[in-house]
């Protein structure tokens, strides 16, 4: 089933278009990854589809409804989101802060959730914890613990890996895996080509608002797409565990021209 889709979606902020009619979809069971360079158009993509984002053309559908159409009850029962930003206004414990990931349960529930969602990010020692008090690290456990506690179909993250030590950057993204293998659609931006590349069943690709790959990441990540888009040599390379890809700078410090047409989604 697609649980998130994007239909030549359009939008800006102010006077600058960040998405150019984006079209891309995420089914039930599915770890996608949305990888580009700053201003390509991720977190927009992601805004949209939590709802956030008006579009000024095209769709962005949970399932088959408009995301505008739907409750905020049913909203968050369909999608949970976790935005880039993790300020916090107010010192409240973890555990409270991670049980209004579930706004549609009572507050019995959405703390009993709460508490196992902050065990599964390896953060149930903070449930006690005010979150103006905790590193930055922390307070990421404790804001992917509460887009965890919601249980919901879709799951949408922005940059969840971003100031995580290398241990922790592994851990958010098996509980991502997982959560795709349990059938949530899980749609991820990271700007880890290497995480992506592992860890993703799909790969999309953006552009200047607008999506240049969308496939396999052998196939989304190949030279031509690392040369265009990021700047890099890049080519496969056998693994243990399957291909990896090797990124290097070019030697003279350049980047290729970038001229990337949209491909479908």
């Amino acid at each position: 089933m697609i649980a998130l889709m994007l239909e030549q979606a359009t939008a800006r902020l102010g006077r600058l278009k960040v998405l150019d009619a984006v079209s891309l979809t995420v089914r039930s069971g599915e770890l996608v990854a949305l990888v580009g360079p700053n201003g390509a158009g991720k977190s927009s993509a992601i805004r949209s589809l939590a709802g956030l984002l008006p579009l000024s053309g095209g769709r962005a559908c949970l399932r088959d409804d408009p995301v505008e159409s739907l409750s905020p009850q049913t909203r968050a029962r369909r999608v949970a989101y976790l935005p880039q930003e993790r300020r916090i206004a107010w010192n409240m414990p973890a555990r409270e802060v991670a049980a209004l990931g579930a706004p549609f349960l009572s507050s019995g529930e959405a703390l009993t959730r709460a508490r196992e969602a902050l065990q599964a990010v390896e953060a149930d020692h903070l449930a006690d914890r005010g979150v103006t008090e905790m590193s930055g690290g922390e307070r990421a456990r404790v804001l992917l613990a509460r887009a965890l506690t919601a249980q919901s179909e879709a799951l949408l993250v922005d940059e969840p890996i971003a100031g995580l030590d290398p241990d922790a950057q592994l851990m958010v993204l098996d509980l991502l895996r997982a959560g795709a293998k349990a059938g949530q659609a899980v749609l991820v931006s990271l700007h880890d080509l290497g995480l992506a590349a592992r860890h993703a069943d799909r790969v999309i690709v953006m552009h200047r608002g607008r999506v240049v790959a969308d496939a396999v990441p052998t196939q989304a990540l190949t030279p031509q797409i690392m040369a265009e888009v990021f700047g890099l040599s890049a080519r496969w390379v056998d693994g243990p565990d399957g291909p990896l890809l090797s990124q290097t700078r070019y030697s003279d410090g350049s980047s290729v021209g970038v001229n990337c047409s949209p491909e479908p989604a």
